[in-house]
This record gives structure tokens, sequence and C-alpha cells, in this order.
């Protein structure tokens, strides 16, 4: 399927036009997603950057595009504002994401969700976004990002506690049930327009790692292993009603990636059996950019599993300066012996703005470092490679 062993993740970052209307949309909720009849002309510039971002892809060399996000104000929540029965609003705090400090670090506010019907993903919006840059990309390839079904089921139900009395769902499972016939809704009529790779984003993988530090969950919670088995559950059920349609089902997995800050820590190798081993994806997008994911040996748990491609992110999209190549092929060289060559991509551990604000860098830096990992890549895993870096 791929020509190109470089793959982008998702987003990029927004042009300033764009953003004016952005900015707006993050300060209010008396809107309507997609907030196109609150904001004249500000369908007609996102439309524009859109078409815009699929042509530099291109003009860069990725061969699997998206819109860059554009169409998005934050990477998860949009898909949860698109449904039926839900509304947002603005809360009093933000996500905890950790300062380049250490300190504690708070993001944007407008988080807030509420169930107001039952869900359905019939006729979301990001259909009709998906249907215009399939045709913007032409002869490119196109996948869709899309917040991952267990990270919204465990940001509604444990973080939010949307069940129970007086809620649309009156148990964890019946919320269950409808977040996942809801997916499965999206997943049909994505298929019906030509959709073939969705790629499912998740951050809280490492949340259930025993070395995390950062972890949401109480130390000695006794239910986060039945969490862990429901969460991949759910992942599954999604991914397999997926492939069911014909469909390639990637997921991708960070610890946070807002203004070039981090969310968590949690490694990998504590992990992997469970998440990369027991998860039903064709391809993982891993975030190995720094010490926090732990050793690359976590790989181990993917090689009997010889038709699942991994997406190694060795590179960081929050840093402003090239990253060190000497690190990414010594990195890349212990990946290839422990899951064959073939089976292996390179990519930023994240996209460039996850959500509207973006990284901290410009949008030149940001092709610079594309263009870095396009180079990599090409030497890499081309026939006349010489290992130099053992």
């Amino acid at each position: 399927m791929t020509l190109s062993k470089f793959q982008l993740v998702g987003s990029s970052l927004r042009p300033k036009n764009l953003l004016a209307y952005k900015e707006q949309i993050e300060a209010r909720d008396d809107i309507t997603y997609p907030f196109y009849e609150d904001f004249t002309g500000y369908q007609e510039v996102e439309a524009q950057a859109i078409k815009d971002v699929v042509k530099e892809q291109i003009n860069h060399g990725i061969d699997i595009v998206t819109d860059g996000e554009f169409s998005k104000a934050l990477w998860h929540l949009d898909f949860l504002w698109g449904l039926t029965g839900v509304e947002r609003f603005i809360t009093d705090h933000g996500y905890a994401f950790k300062d380049h400090d250490g300190e504690h670090f708070e993001t944007r506010k407008d988080i807030g969700i509420r169930i107001v019907a039952p869900l359905s993903g019939k006729n979301h919006h990001f259909l009709k976004i998906f249907k215009e840059v399939k045709k913007d990309a032409g002869n490119t390839q196109a996948k869709l990002t899309v917040w991952g079904a267990a990270h919204a089921f465990t940001e509604l139900t444990v973080f939010n506690g949307l069940y129970g009395d007086g809620q649309v769902y009156k148990t964890q499972d019946d919320l269950k049930t409808g977040l996942i016939n809801a997916y499965k809704e999206f997943l049909t009529e994505f298929k019906e327009i030509g959709g073939e790779i969705v790629q499912f984003d998740d951050c809280l993988w490492t949340l259930f790692s025993s070395d995390n530090q950062d972890s949401f969950f109480a130390e000695g919670n006794e239910s986060l292993e039945n969490l862990a088995d429901t969460f991949i559950a759910i992942n599954n059920e999604v991914a397999d009603f997926g492939h069911s349609l014909g469909l390639k089902v990637w997921t991708h997995n960070c610890r946070g990636n807002y203004q070039s800050r981090h969310a968590a820590g949690g490694s990998y190798q504590t992990i992997a059996k469970k998440f990369l081993g027991e998860q039903h994806y064709d391809r993982f997008f891993l975030e190995w950019d720094d010490e926090r994911a732990g050793d690359i040996s976590a790989l181990e748990a993917l090689k009997d599993k010889p038709n699942v491609e991994v997406v190694l992110g060795l590179l960081s999209s929050k840093t402003a300066t090239l990253d060190d190549e000497t690190r990414i092929y010594q990195l890349l060289e212990k990946a290839s012996q422990i899951l064959p060559k073939e089976r292996l991509l390179l990519s930023h551990q994240c996209g460039f703005a996850s959500c509207d604000c973006g990284n901290e860098l410009t949008q030149d830096q940001q092709w610079a470092k594309i263009d870095q990992g396009q180079k990599i890549a090409k030497n890499f895993w081309s026939d006349d490679y010489v290992n130099q870096y053992n």
C-alpha cells in the first residue's frame, strides 16, 4: 500500500487566517458544531486551507494524506461534537498537562460534553470533509483520523460519569453499547463514500503502565486491570467491524501533545503484551521521541503478528529544530533487529497541531522536519544503505 516509508500522523499547523476563526470558537459555547453558520467566511477559509495543506503534503512526498486536521478544533472531541446526541460546553478547567519545567499546565476549557439524546454516528460532518479531501488528493491515498472508541468511552464514563439517574444512558454498559453502535454507523458510511483507511487516535494506553507516575488512576486501584480488558475489547469490536467492511484500521498512540507539552509518562514495556499484542490493528503509530516511552524492545510483543506494521514515532513534532539523526538511525537499527525492516515505517511521535493552537514551531520549521523524515526514511530503506550507527 505505502510507497514512502515516512508517514505523517495527521495534523499540521493551521494558517493564521484559519486560526482567527478557531480562536473565536474556543471562547464560545453558544455556537453549534461545525460552527459555519456562526462565523461568516469560516467555511470558505477552512475549505481553502484544507485544499492547500493536501497539496503541500503531496508536494513534500506524503503518499497518504489527511486534511491536516484543519477541520478540527481538538484532535478528539470534534468527533463527539459531530455525533447526534452530544452538546459541548466550556468547563471550569482544561486538561492537565506537564509544562516544560515539569509544573502544572492547563489546556483550553471548551472540553465539556453532555449526552442529551441516544448517540448516532450517521451523517457525520467528518464525512463531508473527507469527500473533499479525497477529491483534492486525486490519485494520492487519504486517511481519516478519529478519536479511539475506548478512549472516548473512558472519558465519558470514568472521567465524566455521563451515565446513571437523570442521564440518557442508565449504566456504563448502556453507554458502551450506544457509543460502539455510533462508531459502527460512522464506519459504515465512511466505507460507503469510498473511505479505505481509518486511524483511531488514543492517548490513554500508558495510564495502565505500572511505571507511569502521572497516571490519572489512584495507586493500587484494583479495577485497573478489568478496565484495561474493557478498553481493549471496545477497540477490538470497532476494529473488527471496520475490517468486516474491508477497511484498513490503524491506531496512533502518544502521551499527549498540546503546545509542545505532554500529559503523561509510562513506558510501552509494561503494557506491550496487552496493548500491542491483543489489539486488532493493522498498523500501530507509536511514540518513541524521548525516554518516556522506555526501551524499543517492547516491539517484541508484535513479533508473532506478521501482518501488522509499526510506524516508529522517533522524530519529534514538539521541537523547532531538526532531530538528532544518529539517534534515529540507532533506534531504527535496533527496531529492525526485532521486527523485519519491511514491517517498519518512520514518523514523528504525533502531529504538529493536535489542537488548533499547535506546537511551538513555525510552518517552515514543520515542513523542514517533514523533509528530514523523508530523507532519513529514503536512506534507511534504500538498497544501498550501510549501517554506520551501531
